[in-house]
C-alpha cells in the first residue's frame, strides 16, 4: 500500500489582483477561477493543459509558440501560456485557423475576434489522503480495447474519450463475462503530477465500489512514479465530488472551460514565425511540395 501524502496547507485569502498585462481588457477573465486557491502562474496545476504539452506530454504537441494542443483524436484540449496575454490567442489564433474551435482553461471569453461556444464550470481536486492500492482485478488496456472503451464512455459519459486517447497513460478496467464494465486511468501530465480521469461504471454494475477500486489502483501507478493525483469533475456533479472527497481528495480550485471559436479571417498580428507551425500544419506542407 502507498503512503498517502501530507495533506496541503489551506489556500491563504485570494490576494489583490495583479497588473493586468498589455491588452488583457479584452479578455473576460473567469472570476470562479479566482477563487479557492490563489493562484499562483508557476504552479502546473494553475494551467495545467500548458504544463502537460510543455513538459511530460510536449511529443503530443502540436504548438505555435505560446499556443498548444493534443491531436484531434488525442484529447480535446488546447492551451495557452497566459490566457490574459493577446499575443498567446493570436498564436492560438494561428494554430486553429479561421472558424477553428479551442478548448480553454481559465477565461470565460476571449478577445476580439472570437466568439464563445459553450462554457462550462468546474473543480479540480488533489489527492490528499487516498489509499493507493493495486486492484487484482484490474487490467490494463491498450489500443487494442479501444473499441470497449469508447462503448462504455458513450453508454456513461465520464467526459472526452478519443480513439488515441489511450496513448496518454495507463488505462485500467475490470471485466465481468468478458465485458467492459468500469474503467478508469491518466489524462493531464503536468511535471510532478497526474490527472486521473474518465472514470466510469456501467449502470448496471454501480454501487460495488468498482470506480473507487480503479482510482486507488490508477492512484497506486502514480504515487510509484513519484508523482501525486488530481482531478476534475463538473462544478455540478456533487455526487462525484462527494465520493472523490471521501475516498482522500480535497478541493483545490474552482475553475471554468471555455470552447471558443475564432471569428476573425485575417491573419493576427504579431503570430509566431512560421518554422513554428503546429506539427500536423508542416507535415501537410510537406507533402504538398514533395
Amino acid at each position: 500500500m502507498s503512503t498517502a501524502p501530507a495533506p496541503a496547507t489551506a489556500p491563504a485569502p485570494a490576494p489583490a489582483t495583479a497588473p493586468a498585462a498589455p491588452g488583457s481588457d479584452l479578455l473576460t477573465p473567469a472570476p470562479s477561477d479566482l477563487q479557492g486557491d490563489p493562484g499562483d502562474p508557476s504552479h502546473p496545476l494553475d494551467n495545467p493543459a500548458w504544463a502537460a504539452l510543455t513538459g511530460p506530454h510536449a511529443h503530443f504537441a502540436e504548438r505555435v509558440g505560446r499556443a498548444a494542443r493534443y491531436p484531434a483524436d488525442v484529447a480535446p484540449f488546447h492551451a495557452v501560456s497566459d490566457p490574459r496575454d493577446p499575443r498567446a490567442w493570436a498564436d492560438l489564433a494561428r494554430l486553429v485557423g479561421p472558424g477553428g474551435i479551442a478548448s480553454v482553461r481559465g477565461v470565460t471569453g476571449g478577445p476580439a475576434g472570437w466568439e464563445t461556444v459553450r462554457t462550462g464550470y468546474g473543480v479540480q481536486l488533489v489527492d490528499t489522503a487516498l489509499r493507493a492500492e493495486d486492484d487484482p482485478e484490474a487490467v490494463r488496456l491498450g489500443p487494442d480495447d479501444v473499441p470497449e472503451i469508447l462503448d462504455l464512455v458513450a453508454r456513461t459519459e465520464p467526459g472526452p474519450y478519443l480513439p488515441r486517447t489511450v496513448e496518454l497513460g495507463t488505462y485500467l478496467g475490470i471485466r465481468r463475462h468478458g465485458r467492459l464494465i468500469a474503467l478508469a486511468g491518466e489524462r493531464l501530465r503536468p511535471a510532478g503530477w497526474t490527472e486521473i480521469s474518465a472514470v466510469c461504471t456501467d449502470p448496471a454494475h454501480r454501487g460495488q465500489g468498482l470506480a473507487t477500486r480503479l482510482v486507488r489502483a490508477v492512484a497506486a501507478g502514480v504515487r510509484a512514479r513519484g508523482e501525486q493525483p488530481f482531478l476534475h469533475a463538473a462544478a455540478d456533479n456533487t455526487d462525484a465530488i462527494r465520493l472523490y472527497e471521501s475516498i482522500g481528495f480535497t478541493l483545490r480550485r474552482r475553475t471554468v472551460f471555455t470552447r471558443v471559436r475564432r471569428t476573425a479571417a485575417a491573419e493576427p498580428a504579431g503570430t509566431s514565425a512560421p518554422s513554428e507551425r503546429p506539427r500536423a500544419i508542416r507535415a501537410a506542407a510537406q507533402e504538398e511540395t514533395a
